[in-house]
């Protein structure tokens, strides 16, 4: 993960853009995403194919990689229009808009379960209170915000090198919007809009977050979030958050349909998109980590509005958890945000400001809905369309406790590619064999960087995975099996965050083929898709303040399996379509003991042999 400290500017060799905030002093200097060579891509993608496919399905392969890079080829010709794209004057990233249009805002299945993701927190001791939870919480974000808009807050850096940061003006007072054939993002001037939008049995509420040129203390804000709950009653509304769940294509119509009914509905709607955040108030009491997560990520679908950036989840019973919607930001900074919250809470680190409160606060103004027959038919197909769809999945989370980043280290191993084999490991218990896993790669050193894929399953991972199901294999080979396929993937994974993937070129290139091109055989070839079919999608971002962290998976036969690797701890998100889940919480677990075991005992060995010498 990146680093926030200061002392890595001191580093940097990039110069200083004094005309901005600290935030983005060194935006414009960062470098443009490099466009790869083709040949040496090509090379690394009949690399990574190899444990995936027979010697006669290989042979097939390398024929149309071979056909595809030959000299006057279409490949080169491919090549030849990306690059000049790359260096269009005014391009600043090649592959942003298709990836931003392709991955997400012309996807057109619904945000939940397919591209939200959650955070689940930790409980707050001092904080049982949903309300008092809910205001120290957005005391928090507001800081954040703060830090944000003023560009005040210090850059990200990675090996002392900042990473962009442009993407955090998608953070605060921005929302998504359903449109055909694709969606788009808005934002709003923060000055203008310091409110939040608190739902509470599906009713909107609007909260001004500064009254007489002051932003609310925290006592402010609690006593606001009471009226809240008050005037929220026990009734529910019609859920209008749901119509956010549906296909896009759908909440399109609804969201003409919703617009159409009453002139004040646009005013709503925007009153929603606008705010600094959204705040939901759940009327559930989630106890476990599986109930805590699956309550973050998708709840009923009703008390939500998941087209927000952001969305801070309070429960009744004081638990709380965030879900991000992830067209326009990935999870990185996010998950920045979301620490800060939860760790200038733990350490008492923030002002709350005075704990009186101020007479004069206005009542938080609820906005009010005509529920026409044609509307609360749309509402109730999305709220069947949103039952069926998570009925269809299963989140399972695995908090292994044994041992953490610390242990790994000391193993001497890389804790982002040891847990990785940790999921290698588990799916060759369970199913036998070695599937194609996708790996977030950041690649935010760049200018509108989001990310590359790292492809984790190897030559190397293979081979290790079958040597630690046969029990004839030493477990010295094992260990130095296992040594080799972690260095295999920290190798990938440090060309991937260098933009020297092989996916992002290749998808590319084939966003280039005019419509009256023949699709080049190697995008035909069966071993391409079997390659791209994600049988197991991951990605780490971590935090010590988190319980969970996790979204679905991107196959219909694959897991989605988020994790988060902490000190004295790891935690594995599982989600999938009834795939057994709970067969896959065991494996993991199962193959984070015997991997300990495995290195542990080799490297005592090892120090043996050379307190001999």
């Amino acid at each position: 993960m990146a680093s926030f400290s200061a002392s890595a500017a001191n580093r940097t060799p990039y110069p200083v853009d004094t005309s901005v905030g600290p935030m983005l002093r060194y935006q414009k200097s960062l470098p443009s995403l490099p466009v790869p060579p083709l040949s040496a891509t090509l090379d690394k993608y009949l690399q990574s194919v190899k444990p995936l496919c027979t010697s006669e399905e290989y042979a097939k392969t390398e024929a149309v990689v071979d056909e595809f890079r030959k000299p006057g080829g279409m490949g080169e010709a491919l090549y030849k229009r990306l690059l000049d794209k790359a260096n269009t004057p005014g391009v600043v990233n090649w592959l942003e808009d298709w990836w931003n249009d392709v991955a997400y805002f012309g996807y057109r299945d619904p945000v939940v379960v397919y591209v939200s993701y959650f955070y689940s927190y930790k409980d707050d001791p001092k904080r049982k209170d949903p309300a008092k939870r809910a205001a120290a919480i957005a005391t928090a974000a507001l800081e954040f915000r703060k830090l944000v808009n003023t560009q005040q807050l210090e850059p990200e850096y990675a090996k002392n090198l900042p990473i962009c940061m442009d993407s955090y003006k998608w953070m605060f007072n921005a929302c998504r919007y359903p449109a055909k054939p694709s969606d788009y993002g808005k934002t709003f001037d923060p000055d203008k809009n310091n409110h939040v939008v608190v739902i509470r049995n599906n009713k909107f509420f609007i909260v001004d977050l500064v009254v007489d040129g002051q932003q609310l203390s925290t006592a402010e804000i609690e006593s606001q979030i009471q009226k809240v709950y008050t005037q929220a009653g026990y009734s529910k509304d019609p859920p209008i958050g749901a119509l956010t769940t549906e296909n896009r294509d759908n909440w399109t119509d609804y969201r003409s349909l919703l617009l159409s009914i009453d002139p004040k509905h646009a005013a709503n709607l925007e009153k929603i998109e606008s705010s600094a955040f959204a705040i939901c108030l759940d009327d559930s009491t989630p106890v476990t980590r599986d109930e805590l997560s699956y309550a973050c990520w998708a709840g009923d679908g009703r008390n939500r509005f998941f087209d927000k950036s952001l969305q801070f989840i309070i429960f009744d019973n004081g638990k709380a958890g965030f879900n991000g919607e992830h067209s326009s930001m990935d999870g990185t900074p996010t998950c920045r945000l979301n620490d800060y919250v939860c760790s200038v809470l733990y350490n008492d680190k923030i002002s709350h400001g005075s704990p009186t409160v101020r007479p004069n606060l206005p009542t938080p103004s609820q906005l009010h809905f005509t529920f026409t027959p044609a509307l609360v038919t749309a509402i109730r197909s999305a709220e069947c369309n949103f039952d069926r769809l998570v009925s269809e999945h299963d989140l399972r989370v695995c908090a292994y406790e044994e041992y953490g980043k610390n242990t790994i280290k000391k193993l001497k191993l890389s804790p982002d590619a040891y847990a990785q084999m940790v999921i290698q490991l588990a799916y060759y218990k369970m199913y036998g064999t070695v599937r194609a896993t996708y790996e977030s790669a950041q690649t935010r050193k760049f200018q509108h960087g989001r990310t590359e894929v790292c492809r984790t399953t190897s030559v190397d991972s293979a081979r290790w995975v079958k040597a630690m199901e046969n029990p004839d294999v030493p477990i010295e080979e094992k260990a130095a099996l296992g040594r080799k396929a972690i260095a295999a993937h920290v190798k990938y994974m440090s060309e991937a965050v260098e933009g020297f993937g092989c996916d992002r070129l290749l998808f590319g290139l084939r966003m280039l083929l005019k419509p009256d091109e023949p699709k080049p055989s190697i995008f035909t070839d069966p071993t391409y898709a079997k390659s791209t079919h994600w049988n197991l999608s991951t990605s780490q971002l971590s935090s010590e303040h988190f319980i969970g962290y996790g979204w679905g998976e991107v196959v219909p036969d694959g897991y989605g399996i988020a994790y988060m690797i902490n000190n004295n701890w790891m935690n594995f998100n599982i989600v999938s379509k009834h795939l057994k889940n709970d067969h896959m919480w065991h494996y993991l677990r199962e193959s984070a003991k015997e991997m300990r075991e495995v290195f542990e005992y080799a490297l005592a060995k090892e120090g043996k042999a050379e307190a001999k010498l």
